[in-house]
């Protein structure tokens, strides 16, 4: 995985759309989240996976809807997935989607990655969560949004599925109330057996062959091949691409020894114009900001590391004008305050 865990803004937008439908606009959300005001107007490219799962336990809060990642999730469709969902709609199976589905989670998302497994006459999906403390929000969403697409793709309802969650379904102060439990069945089919070990879902493998209506199958090997560049780009860039990743971090670890790093300054470097950067970047399916980031946040971790360096120390040797700004930004990387972070370290460590 990257050294920030990301979401795409595609995949951001389901999210926005459940809040919005309460009367909650992306300014109060992204507040609610400890974001910038600004910082979902309009969404970004990407957003921190760690600031997505606190969108959705903002937007669960702010709505007061026990069920909102539910709800997220029944908005999802194809344009959610928008790096490999046409490759879904080539597929000429429910199953053939489905492993590709799993294949390409990694383009939309870091949230966590779905496993899929054919036993006998049964069929098994689990998913493992990269954020096992999130609310039950994010599993509730995922599951959600494979129910609602898988029965998009089949065109008709999928089986019913045997689920089993690992969250305990909003305790037993919610379950005992009939409507908590219906709405669990109406979104996903059947209801959770929760406090399970893993998040899963087994049903008849029969559905695997189902044939998904309408599928342009003849440009399935093309919007494959595309996938899987975007794939490789992604998790294992090689050649001029790695490369100039590597000279840019390098320079960006350099420049912040004396001060905020910053793009004309690293095209100096570099021996490069901005604008040559900006597009070599670009073409290596990354940006400046995105570097700086990573940067920083891996410098964070190892300053906070060294008890000799106080909070404001690190800002300063980070770039950061204040401490504050500091702050606000690990709170996005890493779903905490430096100073929280730090602690658990020492706790960590001395276990």
């Amino acid at each position: 995985m990257p050294d920030i865990d990301t979401v795409t803004a595609a995949y951001v937008q389901p999210l926005l759309e459940a809040a919005s439908a309460h009367g909650i606009d992306n300014l109060t959300l992204a507040s609610a989240a400890g974001l910038p005001e600004d910082g979902l107007s309009p969404p970004p490219a990407t957003l921190p996976a760690a600031a997505y799962v606190r969108l959705l336990g903002a937007g669960a809060m702010l709505a007061g809807d026990a069920h909102f990642g539910l709800h997220v999730g029944e908005r999802v469709r194809m344009g959610t997935y928008s790096a490999y969902g046409l490759v879904l709609l080539s597929c000429a199976s429910v199953g053939q989607a489905l492993e590709q589905a799993a294949r390409y989670e990694v383009l939309v998302h870091d949230l966590g990655r779905s496993s899929l497994r054919r036993d006998g006459q049964r069929f098994h999906y689990r998913w493992i969560s990269h954020y096992p403390h999130a609310s039950r929000h994010l599993v509730d969403s995922v599951f959600a949004g494979l129910r609602v697409c898988g029965d998009w793709l089949a065109g008709r309802p999928l089986p019913h599925a045997e689920l089993a969650l690992a969250h305990d379904g909003g305790g037993q102060s919610l379950l005992r109330h009939a409507s908590h439990r219906d709405e669990y069945v109406r979104v996903l089919g059947s209801l959770p057996r929760f406090g399970s070990e893993a998040n899963t879902s087994t049903m008849d493998a029969q559905a695997l062959d189902w044939p998904v209506p309408d599928a342009d199958t003849s440009q399935y090997r093309l919007l494959r091949r595309h996938a899987e560049q975007l794939l490789a780009r992604r998790g294992g860039m090689t050649g001029a691409c790695a490369a100039i990743e590597a000279q840019v971090r390098h320079a960006i670890a350099a420049g912040l020894r004396q001060g905020p790093a910053r793009l004309t300054g690293v095209a100096d470097d570099l021996a490069l114009t901005p604008r040559t950067l900006q597009r070599k970047l670009s073409d290596a399916g990354t940006s400046f900001q995105a570097l700086l980031d990573q940067v920083r946040y891996r410098q964070a971790r190892d300053y906070l590391r060294q008890p000799g360096l106080s909070l404001a120390d690190i800002a300063c040797l980070l770039g950061y004008r204040e401490q504050s700004a500091f702050n606000h930004a690990f709170r996005a990387w890493a779903g905490t305050n430096p100073g929280a972070w730090r602690l658990q370290e020492r706790l960590d460590a001395r276990e």
